[in-house]
């Protein structure tokens, strides 16, 4: 089964017994502090679809402590499967990684009949949450563990756009660093966490686990890289992956991921113009697979504006080239920390 990424939460009877709004002395129910602070230790975000006075709402979840562990709240009278489709929007995640909880079935169908990816609890089986395998993580990463933060960062970030005078002058005012280097021991775990929870910009869908990727990094035919992007606010953590097969004089890449939450920063073609360049040093050529998985289709887009064209396919695997005559600069409000020795 796969991952749940965010678990949104009903209030009245569901997080809290009573009901707010009409004046009761509402109480959380039994355990509910320690299953929010644990489930937010695991890296699975937290939001709220609820029918209530935002203020007040808001208030009461303050007064108990943990207003600060729900992501973009969506608390007033709407449908809530409208306020599903806002929460995942400002998440950038897929709705079948989404878990609804409440207390009335008929929340919990509504939400289903619109999102039938969206998996619903009876608010009555609450209980069961910190033992859900989909609510368990094979690895926990420094990155997972900051989850919410990174995502509260963010938040902060489209709050000051709102107010640059175009969009490269907010980009120019970041101050973003690009890192980009050989693996090591301590980035295997969250290595792969990213070919598991990777889906729109993932070259071929392959999820390799630690020991694979353990290989791959001690193996000389490859190279195993990742990336890290980072700017005044904070760090966006290790974001990006490549595995680079380089036994023959035809380098080849066999795995390109970038996590989607930094597509908008304008850094999408940093990483392939990086191999591009040093490929061309080398004096290779450069060939890369890639395989329709139905949701990564913006990858291909990546790989078709950097100049790759289709030499072989065989059904949905495709073999692509590029020939190094154009390479894409690197935006020049990012800098790039590379060592020309990583492959």
């Amino acid at each position: 089964m796969k991952e749940i990424k965010c678990v949104v939460w009903d209030l009245d009877h569901t997080l809290w017994d009573g009901i707010l709004s009409e004046g009761d002395p509402v109480k959380l129910k039994d355990g509910i502090t320690e299953i929010i602070k644990e489930l937010d230790h695991r890296g699975i975000l937290l939001s709220i679809s609820s029918k209530n006075n935002m203020s007040d709402a808001m208030a009461q979840l303050e007064q108990f402590g943990l207003k600060e562990y729900f992501l973009y709240p969506q608390i007033n009278w709407s449908p809530k499967s409208e306020s599903m489709k806002i929460i995942k929007d400002k998440l950038n995640i897929g709705m079948d990684t989404f878990l609804f909880i409440d207390d009335q079935g008929f929340e919990r169908e509504e939400v289903a009949s619109i999102h039938p990816d969206i998996r619903t609890l009876n608010a009555a089986e609450y209980h069961s949450l910190l033992t859900m395998p989909a609510l368990n993580p094979k690895m926990l990463t420094a990155e997972s563990q900051r989850r919410r933060l990174m995502y509260m960062e963010e938040e902060i970030r489209q709050e000051e756009e709102k107010y640059s005078e175009t969009p490269r002058t907010f980009l120019e005012r970041l101050n973003m660093k690009f890192t980009i280097a050989k693996a090591n021991m301590e980035d295997l775990k969250r290595a792969e966490e990213l070919t598991v929870r990777t889906n729109q910009l993932n070259s071929t869908g392959i999820q390799y686990d630690y020991q694979q990727l353990e290989q791959f990094m001690t193996d000389p035919d490859y190279c195993l890289l990742v990336c890290e992007l980072t700017d005044r606010f904070g760090s966006y953590g290790k974001i990006g992956l490549v595995l680079l097969e380089t036994r023959t004089d035809i380098w080849k890449i066999k795995l390109l991921l970038m996590s989607c939450r930094i597509v908008s920063r304008g850094v999408g073609t940093v990483l392939l113009s990086y191999i591009m360049k040093t490929a061309k040093a080398a004096g290779k050529r450069l060939q890369a697979e890639f395989k329709k998985t139905g949701r990564n289709r913006q990858m291909m887009i990546a790989y078709q504006l950097a100049n790759f064209i289709e030499v072989g396919r065989d059904k949905d695997e495709l073999l692509l080239e590029n020939d190094l005559s154009t390479i894409q600069p690197y935006p020049p409000y990012i800098e790039i920390i590379a060592s020309d020795q990583l492959v």
